[in-house]
């Protein structure tokens, strides 16, 4: 993948522009005060410059206006990016499809446009240093290979990574730098910046249609989003046997006219391996299945690779797989993977949408019953606690009332242990503990929707996919050599799932119950009927078991002592509490600071 790099001086007397040595340049445009470059080469990336602007992106653009459709046919997406920002300014992001990041730059007015696609596919990070130098790149490293560009951590940033085990946009590892939201694109102008969303979904044009017209909708829509990616023979599927990877696998054996080649991780360890239903599906679909099992010996070789290769911390375990996964690929002689990321999030398909519909029905009692009846009776009253019934409802109803969105977060370890036992206090002093809660917010509240479940995809649209997931996949593949594909998230696809009534995507407590009904001719009935799963790691099992994981994790974690960042009793007891109690529930936590500290070791963070 191909990535952009550049900068835009703003001010004259600094002259310090420094061409990035540590990025192999296949291309550059140097023009006046403002320099582009693409750290590799690919068809993938373009640049294009006119007398007054210049411009460059990474990805995959498509036109939604046939004249600038047909620019782009003639004179390449680049040049038709300057034509279509000439004639609407910032509002041509909006016509645009695609998964990218975009630079536009104007050097004699002081201007330069950063943007990236509705869902933030791809990644982009940006500086601006004492309002005269504007610096932008693909990855944190071409941006810090300029020595004037900090490298302070953010603590801000190291209690939200505690809290969400990734680092959220727009908010990175380090102070003073930046990456873009999904449907965002920042301005520069004369020194000073400022963001903005140019897309939104609407969530309230709900089609009216009968199921079988829908269904057959979301089909063709699938098909389209997939015939985009014309087929290639260095092209394979991510399969883990759920839902949208057998429907990705699926799709695109329809496109091929030999068998496609399917990729698989196991595990030898009850409850997590799913490669029996990957099997179910390719033979379903005549697909080549090629498996590969994960062991904790691979975990301890992977760690040190997998920690240096992410720009900032990044505490998901599952990184784990999709890399041994890309890797085979890789080996089989492929260049492409498409992945089923997506389908959950935009078709409600998470436990956590059910469970959260539930605690919604409180809301809708009588205010005056909640609180003058319910309340006192099963809250406040000590005696609720004594028989199962009623504690149950007590918990119940401590939920409930919590506020959306942070009531997700009702389970979350910083949530249900006192900050002040695990985070040394002159840590804690330096960090807002709300602004992990007040992000959510923030996203959840900025859709205009009346519906819960519309507006908890949304908010996954951000924090799981583009946070998280979609970074997860995007840099395992990147570092096994491999491109990688979202068919689930074309546009096409994405905005028709918001005109489906979110009472058809979870009807009662049934999820995707919509695409379920109109994929059932198609998947095997094994898949559709299949408990969700994922992709997950039994990390915390195998941590129990393995000598040679043990010494490279609690080696890790007695490094973590010497920040002052945990209460060093935290750490020990967090130890403790995995190896007697939860092993999955401890056992993230101890990855997420385990993987923190192997991470400033692999970064050299002091």
């Amino acid at each position: 993948m191909s990535g952009l790099i550049g900068w835009l001086q703003l001010s004259a007397g600094n002259t310090s522009h420094h061409h990035p040595e540590t990025a192999t340049l296949s291309a550059c445009s140097t023009h006046g005060g403002s320099f582009i470059g693409l750290e590799t080469g690919g068809k993938d990336s373009q640049l294009h410059d006119q007398a007054d602007i210049h411009a460059g992106f990474t990805g995959d653009i498509r036109w939604q206006d046939k004249d600038l459709a047909d620019h782009a046919g003639q004179y390449g997406d680049a040049a038709t990016l300057i034509r279509a920002y000439r004639k609407h300014g910032a509002d041509f992001l909006a016509r645009l499809h695609g998964r990218y990041v975009i630079v536009i730059s104007e050097p004699e007015a002081g201007r330069c446009l950063l943007a990236t696609d509705r869902i933030g596919t791809l990644p982009l990070y940006y500086t601006l240093q004492a309002g005269k130098i504007f610096r932008f790149a693909s990855s944190m490293r071409a941006l810090r290979s300029h020595p004037d560009v900090s490298g302070e951590i953010n603590p801000q940033s190291l209690y939200d990574y505690t809290y969400f085990h990734v680092i959220p946009s727009p908010d990175t590892i380090y102070k003073g730098i930046s990456k873009l939201e999904p449907a965002q694109y920042v301005l520069c102008e004369q020194g000073r910046l400022s963001t903005h969303y140019y897309w939104t979904p609407d969530f309230n044009a709900i089609r009216k249609d009968s199921p079988a017209v829908l269904g057959q909708a979301l089909r063709d829509t699938l098909q389209n989003s997939l015939s985009t990616l014309a087929p290639f023979d260095d092209t394979g599927c991510f399969l883990s046997g759920g839902l949208d990877s057998s429907t990705v696998t699926g799709m695109f054996s329809r496109l091929q006219d030999a068998p496609v080649d399917a990729f698989s991780i196991g595990f030898s360890e009850p409850g997590y391996d799913e490669m029996a239903y990957a099997r179910i599906t390719a033979k379903h679909f005549g697909a080549n299945l090629h498996e590969y099992y994960v062991t904790p010996d691979d975990i301890v070789e992977a760690i040190p690779v997998i920690a240096a290769a992410y720009d900032e911390p990044f505490g998901n375990s599952s990184a784990i797989p999709a890399y041994f996964c890309a890797r085979l690929a890789s080996q089989h002689g492929k260049k492409r993977l498409l992945a089923g990321d997506g389908g959950d999030e935009i078709f409600a398909g998470n436990e956590r949408y059910a469970k959260q519909k539930l605690f919604d029905i409180y809301q809708k009692i009588p205010g005056t019953i909640r609180t003058a009846i319910l309340e006192p009776l099963f809250v406040a009253n000590p005696a609720s606690q004594w028989l199962p019934p009623t504690r149950k409802l007590r918990s119940y109803i401590e939920q409930a009332r919590m506020p959306m969105p942070e009531r997700m977060e009702s389970y979350n370890f910083l949530k249900r242990t006192p900050l002040d036992s695990i985070f040394n206090a002159a840590f804690l002093d330096s960090v807002d503990t709300h602004h992990p809660d007040d992000k959510l917010a923030q996203v959840y509240n900025r859709v205009d929707t009346d519906s819960l479940i519309d507006r908890m995809l949304y908010l996954d649209w951000k924090i799981t996919l583009a946070d998280n997931d979609l970074w997860k996949v995007n840099r395992m593949c990147e570092l096994a050599g491999i491109q990688v594909e979202y068919p689930m998230l074309d546009d096409r696809l994405v905005e028709f799932s918001t005109t489906i009534d979110p009472g058809l995507k979870l009807k009662g407590q049934k999820l995707r119950y919509f695409y379920k009904q109109s994929l059932s001719n198609f998947l095997p009935m094994e898949i559709i009927n299949k408990p969700k799963h994922g992709f997950g790691l039994p990390f915390g099992q195998w941590l129990k078991k393995s000598d040679r994981l043990q010494e490279i994790i609690y080696s890790n974690l007695r490094d973590m002592k010497q920040r002052k960042l945990f209460h060093d009793t935290f750490i020990d007891n967090l130890i403790h509490s995995h190896q007697t109690g939860h092993a999955a529930y401890y056992g993230s936590m101890v990855w997420t600071v385990a993987i923190l500290e192997q991470w400033f070791s692999e970064h050299e963070v002091n």
